[in-house]
């Protein structure tokens, strides 16, 4: 039987404005949690998850969570950043072009600026891989629960991330997969994958919001690598 990996599917780091999280502490953490996989997926910006790839080129899977007028995606096994700002439609063809892997994020958090509308949802359901069905910073259990049965309905896969922007939430959920090293072989692993379903507490929001307000105050840098 083939050894499953455990893999973070939605992850910042300090590249992201409400983190300040380096690469060398969440390296860290995958070693002792036993990630074996995670995918960095910080705001707007692949070029973050390029650097820390180049560091630990057997860890981490190129990312981004991209903010789009109807909602946030994510993609993986990205080349290159891809703005904010683009339609649905756009975003997901420029990643096509890269060859990503796509998600969509937190599709019905009411707390979240990139949450969905369903029909809009449904509209690019079939240009995606994936949809983001538990997230462990959604602070009612019922959005989760109604991004589960959306997908559920529509025949999509389902996906878990802890969308961690804090130590402590590096691994809190996530997913259990067969081993892949392609975006072909990772869409095919999704579909066999089992999910790890775990809430982080309230008080993560409040570290989130630490981070952004002391990048804001100049009291913290985005720092490289290594710290």
């Amino acid at each position: 039987m083939t050894e499953k990996w455990r893999v973070e599917l939605h992850s910042h780091t300090l590249w992201s404005k409400d983190c300040v999280v380096s690469f060398g502490r969440i390296a860290a953490r995958c070693a002792a949690l036993g990630i074996d996989k995670i995918a960095i997926t910080d705001h707007n910006t692949a070029d973050g998850a390029l650097e820390m790839q180049r560091l630990y080129p057997e860890l981490v899977i190129v990312g981004e969570e991209i903010m789009t007028p109807q909602g946030e995606l994510l993609g993986y096994f990205m080349k290159e950043s891809i703005p904010a700002g683009l339609s649905p439609e756009e975003t997901i063809t420029r990643l096509r072009a890269q060859g990503a892997v796509i998600s969509v994020s937190h599709p019905f958090d009411r707390l979240r600026k990139g949450a969905w509308e369903e029909s809009d949802l449904a509209r690019i359901l079939p240009l995606v891989d994936a949809i983001e069905v538990f997230n462990a910073r959604c602070m009612f259990a019922e959005d989760n629960t109604r991004a589960l049965a959306f997908a559920q309905a529509h025949g999509a896969i389902g996906t878990a991330g802890s969308d961690a922007h804090s130590q402590v939430e590096y691994g809190r959920s996530g997913m259990l997969m067969d081993p892949f090293h392609t975006a072909d072989e990772m869409r095919a692993s999704l579909s066999t994958a089992q999910s790890i379903d775990r809430l982080s507490p309230w008080f993560v929001h409040v570290n989130s919001k630490t981070a952004k307000w002391s990048k804001k105050l100049g009291l913290v840098k985005r720092q490289w690598p290594g710290g």
